[in-house]
């Protein structure tokens, strides 16, 4: 997530602005893709690298709960409130503090004659930008209750599919660092152990056997340095996690794995697909459209996703614009030229971000379903080898005995 101060057009003021970006030059980009003069660019909470390949935030938690929010407006509407009555009674029943400041705070604009997406962009920070967009587009039909539930839709299905990638990594991570700690433990109490029993052979034990040992008498003696340098070794980490230029390299190095890195394009032309599909259906244009969601992508798409909007701009169809600069798959550039064709690009474009998903998802349930044995496999094999090298030499005394 990050965090920029942007200069608001219509007042001349500085207000901070929050978006979703790769990068710092992504969030420039979207920003003045907006109409917005950046002063300064600014980085957010800590990065995380689930956090990347799930999807980033649509808005900051700033104690104020956007779909909670859309709900409740949506339902005041259905039920015959005026928009502005909707946000009095749901400014009254807020109890939470910040929730209270923003609501009022947005009461006060309506009141002074903004229009609805006007006072929600007074506050960057809490609004999402596409969450403005998608009302301002709807302003002109007067249909914003549906509006916002397209939105809320859209946050959903995002949601769905970060959660989706979250699930499938927290199982190997676990098992990862539950392999580690019982390897920890056999090495720091279980082997000091077996050396003293062995300390009679000398030069007679395995190979092997004496390099885990060396090790494991070197961990024993320095045990009050090894905690401090584990914690300094995952501080050191997460702190290299949490710096643009390393995370930069890493997503380079992934997207150079073959089925990874496939796989990683297709995750974000689901996303793509997903966020045009529901501004171009809110009535937003596409080339405003395309650069809101350019902050979205990563650099290696982001490039492409530029040219492309210009090819589109100088009268390129969308298909063929899309494909030339890397941005379909085969099946997205058939659905691409049908919604062409037949003037149904919003509802295509929604078919593809659908399409590509469940490929996602698909992918993701087989490779859990390989990975996971494996690992375990890995794991089992790391702390089965540790328990024959201990044993290897009882079993060589045994022959000997023969």
């Amino acid at each position: 997530l990050v965090e920029q101060r942007a200069r608001m057009q219509s007042r001349g003021e500085v207000v901070p602005l929050a978006i979703a970006a790769a990068d710092p030059t992504a969030a420039r980009q979207s920003a003045a893709a907006q109409g917005f003069k950046v002063v300064a660019v600014r980085g957010g909470a800590p990065w995380s690298p689930l956090v990347a390949l799930s999807g980033l935030r649509l808005a900051p938690r700033a104690g104020f709960s956007l779909p909670l929010f859309c709900q409740e407006l949506v339902s005041l509407l259905d039920a015959g409130l005026s928009l502005v009555e909707a946000i009095d009674l749901l400014s009254e029943k807020e109890r939470r503090r910040s929730g209270a400041q923003v609501l009022t705070r947005l009461r006060g604009d309506l009141q002074r004659g903004l229009s609805f997406s006007d006072a929600l962009a007074q506050q960057p920070e809490v609004f999402a930008a596409l969450f403005v967009a998608t009302v301002k587009a709807s302003e002109r039909t007067g249909d914003i209750a549906q509006a916002i539930t397209r939105f809320l839709a859209y946050r959903q299905q995002i949601d769905a599919i970060r959660r989706r990638i979250v699930s499938a990594s927290v199982y190997p991570l676990v098992l990862m660092v539950i392999g580690l700690l019982v390897a920890a433990f056999m090495l720091l109490l279980v082997v000091p152990r077996f050396s003293r029993i062995y300390e009679e052979l000398g030069n007679e034990l395995p190979w092997l056997t004496r390099v885990m040992i060396d090790w494991a008498h070197v961990l024993d003696d320095h045990a009050w340095l090894m905690l401090p340098l584990a914690v300094a070794l995952l501080g050191g980490g997460a702190y290299l996690l949490s710096r643009a230029t390393v995370r930069g390299a890493l997503v380079r190095r992934l997207w150079r794995v073959p089925v990874i890195g496939r796989h990683l394009a297709l995750y974000e032309l689901a996303r793509l697909y997903r966020t045009l599909g529901m501004l171009l259906d809110s009535g937003v244009t596409l080339p405003h459209a395309l650069d809101m969601s350019g902050g979205l992508l990563s650099p290696t798409l982001r490039a492409g996703l530029a040219q492309a909007a210009a090819d589109i701009r100088a009268g390129q169809p969308v298909s063929r614009a899309f494909e030339r600069h890397g941005l379909t798959t085969a099946v997205s550039l058939r659905l691409l030229g049908v919604g062409e064709r037949t003037g149904r690009l919003p509802h295509m474009v929604q078919r593809i971000a659908l399409f590509h998903e469940d490929e996602l998802g698909r992918w993701l349930e087989w490779f859990t379903r390989l990975f996971e044995p494996a690992l375990m496999m890995a794991i089992g094999a790391l702390v089965g080898l540790i328990v024959v090298l201990l044993y290897l030499p009882i079993f060589q005394l045994a022959d000997s005995i023969r």
